[in-house]
């Protein structure tokens, strides 16, 4: 078989394969399991292979790319409109051919080893603040039952706890005195948790120079930085600044038409997780621009006050995600302005 091109639609254990030849003939229809996909590829001449970016699609682009296949891996919504029936998978295998032949579509950076495990160190600490945030609240609404309202804020719950217990006039029972006990205990280990992660990542920047030069941008932390080269990596891909804060979701939603441009509010596509990162240490800097005199903080704050303050905070973060573009692709180092 002469197979030019393949789409694979991938799951768990069977995957449908699609090839066809340079004529654009079907030359492969087939189901096969996953203990057979390295041993199948393995047999075959070099080809362009495209997939889905979904669970796992890393892991085989990674694998197929070491047998000498071109691994081309899409955004799911760019290969619906290829699906020329109804949803099965040697439709979607068939729609995922046809897709990455196409001249003009739109590839994602297949991933390493190294990304994806600072990827998991995010999300398992982003899920340990989630746990932190739902345990504060639970502690607080359990409080309000007994007529105890504390003032907001993390801090403020860490210290209450202590003298909630220590309190006998407070009014709370012997019983629920134990769960508050048990409860601020929770509370520290999810501390120590989170404070075990923030340490990692504080290691991981130590042994990059990319997140090191990252950190020079006013706006950008070691979380920031360490997410943002995790997910981006080779900035490269991307032709320009532009094309990487319309990756991020961080530019104008589109509805134009008959010459007429409409320009809305931000697009929100993309890493959702490092766009809110991003956004968090944009308002960060917005607030300590107002002691500065540079160039980059009179700009934002003169949005700021012809706009208004979160208007200015997006446009700051689109501001940082493109110069960390020029950062990470050019290997330049920031300039701050005067």
């Amino acid at each position: 078989m002469n197979i030019t091109r393949i789409g694979i639609d991938l799951a768990k254990q069977v995957f449908q394969v699609h090839g066809v030849d340079r004529t654009e003939k079907v030359v492969v229809r087939k189901q096969l399991r996953r203990s057979q996909m390295l041993d199948y590829f393995g047999k075959l001449a070099p080809c362009l292979v495209g997939m889905e970016a979904c669970g796992g699609s890393h892991y085989w682009g990674r694998e197929l790319s070491k047998l000498g296949h071109d691994v081309r891996l899409m955004a799911p919504q760019y290969v619906k409109p290829y699906v020329k029936r109804g949803k099965n998978d040697a439709n979607d295998a068939e729609a995922i051919c046809e897709a990455v032949g196409r001249p003009n579509m739109r590839f994602v950076a297949i991933k390493l080893i190294e990304q994806q495990v600072v990827q998991a160190e995010h999300r398992i600490r982003t899920r340990l603040i989630k746990s932190r945030t739902a345990l504060s609240n639970e502690i607080r609404g359990l409080l309000a039952e007994f007529g105890i309202v504390l003032a907001t804020s993390m801090g403020n719950l860490r210290r209450a706890i202590p003298v909630l217990l220590e309190d006998e006039e407070n009014g709370l029972p012997g019983s629920f005195r134990e769960l508050l006990a048990e409860l601020g205990e929770e509370l520290r280990a999810l501390d120590n948790r989170v404070a075990e992660y923030d340490a990692r990542i504080a290691q991981a920047v130590q042994r990059d120079d990319r997140i090191k030069r990252l950190l020079e941008i006013e706006g950008i932390g070691p979380v920031v930085a360490s997410a943002l080269v995790a997910a981006v990596s080779d900035a490269k891909q991307f032709g320009s600044g532009r094309d990487m804060a319309a990756w991020l979701g961080l530019t104008p939603r589109q509805h134009s038409s008959g010459g007429k441009n409409r320009l809305g509010g931000i697009s929100k596509r993309g890493d959702k997780y490092v766009r809110t990162l991003l956004i968090h240490g944009a308002r960060s800097a917005l607030n300590a621009a107002r002691n500065k005199e540079d160039g980059r903080s009179r700009w934002v704050m003169s949005v700021s006050l012809r706009r208004n303050k979160n208007i200015a905070t997006v446009a700051l973060a689109n501001k940082n995600a493109r110069i960390a573009w020029s950062i990470l692709s050019r290997g330049e180092t920031y300039r701050k302005a005067a």
